[in-house]
């Protein structure tokens, strides 16, 4: 419960084919969620939960290579959520599979993976791994939240919001790097780091185990990038509409990773989130794009102290994502220039 895979899961048994040599797998994986204070669908669950369905459909020798999903609907924490993968090609040397998250008749994310057999290359370089305290010198978000509950100057809308969080049973260990202060109004970079990891054991076991773990964790505390040049304005909602992952080496969910997170750009049309996953070994494990979706408006009222927002999530899937996706494309289609004659 609230993690997409156990320890002792094995993948690649998973699955009630439809009939003998049928493309398509069926099983109802998410029973149980984790419900955020929100109080909605825990969008990285599904995305970790459609990697697992995946993986489970390809033989033990490939290896998780990237995800593509998009968020089509609003999904209900209270029934289960079916996963149904199409085998759309099947190689050698590579795999795609696409997963249809389905609750209520209908589908609520569409997930394109790609899996391939590990192979060495001898053209190797990579970003380097940012400056950052080791975790062992920072504090979780935790112990950050009850230091903000101390400080008596505390708006009370914040104050309501950390308590929220405060009574959460958040399955993933997260460790900020320079955090952003609560009562801060100063526009800051774009930029976060935190250090990031499974609570609990998983082991050594198969490492598309490891990738879906690392999937369920991608979707939290991530938004919040995009919002710390504009802390003057109030969020009334924000949600992604596609998600994107790429594999690049082996690595160890439940250890430390640090998250390199940064927004390169915010404005009329969905903004973009891109993030790099460093192991302490100094290698890029993993790297994560997405498309959000956001309503804004000015923090204007007297006598109010705009401020950052601290949250139990990233993007949750609920029902103003439909919303969101609705209003996005109505401005798509009044900036559209008019066809050429």
């Amino acid at each position: 419960k609230g993690s997409p895979a156990g320890p002792g899961e094995p993948c690649g048994t998973w699955g009630s084919p439809c009939g003998p040599g049928s493309p398509v797998d069926r099983g109802a994986l998410g029973r149980h969620h984790w419900v955020p204070a929100t109080q909605r669908l825990f969008g990285g669950q599904i995305v970790g939960q459609a990697l697992v369905a995946a993986a489970r459909s390809v033989g033990s020798e490939l290896q998780a290579h990237s995800l593509h999903c998009y968020f089509v609907r609003a999904g209900d924490p209270k029934v289960p959520v079916l996963y149904e993968v199409e085998r759309t090609r099947t190689g050698r040397s590579f795999s795609v599979r696409s997963v249809k998250a389905i609750q209520h008749g209908q589908p609520i994310l569409i997930c394109q993976a790609s899996f391939q057999l590990p192979q060495q290359s001898p053209v190797r370089h990579q970003c380097s791994m940012p400056a950052a305290p080791p975790p062992e010198a920072l504090l979780t978000q935790e112990q950050l939240v009850r230091t903000y509950l101390q400080n008596p100057d505390l708006a009370e809308r914040y104050r309501k919001q950390l308590t929220k969080i405060e009574a959460k049973d958040v399955p993933i260990d997260i460790k900020p790097v320079n955090p952003p202060g609560m009562l801060c109004s100063e526009a800051q970079e774009p930029k976060l780091l935190f250090w990031v990891r499974a609570r609990g054991y998983i082991g050594e076991c198969d490492a598309k185990v490891h990738c879906c773990v690392a999937a369920y964790i991608s979707d939290y505390a991530f938004l919040g990038t995009a919002l710390l040049p504009h802390r003057q304005h109030r969020v009334q909602f924000m949600v992604s509409l596609d998600h994107s992952m790429w594999f690049h080496a082996p690595f160890r969910a439940d250890h430390w990773m640090l998250y390199e997170c940064e927004s390169p750009w915010a404005g009329e049309w969905p903004g973009g989130w891109r993030g790099a996953r460093h192991p302490r070994a100094a290698l890029t494990g993993a790297r994560c794009r997405r498309l959000p979706g956001a309503r804004a408006r000015a923090a204007v009222a007297q006598g109010r102290r705009p401020g950052g927002h601290l949250r139990a999530g990233g993007r949750h899937q609920g029902g103003a994502g439909a919303r969101a996706e609705q209003a996005l494309a109505r401005k798509a289609a009044a900036a559209a220039p008019a066809p050429r004659p």
